[in-house]
């Protein structure tokens, strides 16, 4: 693996994790990390320059994905606290 596509790897698993680590429900947090984990051991060893570019395509939008729940989730949690102050 070239040295910027190990580094664009890396960059790309802490990104994960960090995001994941922000969900506040315990066993979503810990099912995200321990999956993302996983995937990146799982797929350590290929060599084949076009198959890491799809690994690392499918990476980006899953990060997007994670992103995404995480807006969400803090969106209903506002949405809650100000109903909550309200009533």
């Amino acid at each position: 693996m070239a040295a910027s596509s190990r580094a664009q790897v890396l960059d790309l698993y802490r990104a994960m994790l960090r995001e994941s680590k922000h969900f506040s429900a315990y066993n979503y947090r810990t099912y995200a990390v321990r999956r993302i984990r996983d995937a990146f051991r799982e797929n350590k060893n290929v060599k084949d320059p076009v198959e890491i570019q799809t690994l690392v395509n499918k990476a980006k939008r899953d990060l997007e994905i994670i992103r995404r729940q995480r807006q969400e989730a803090n969106m209903r949690r506002s949405r809650k606290s100000l109903l909550q102050t309200l009533i």
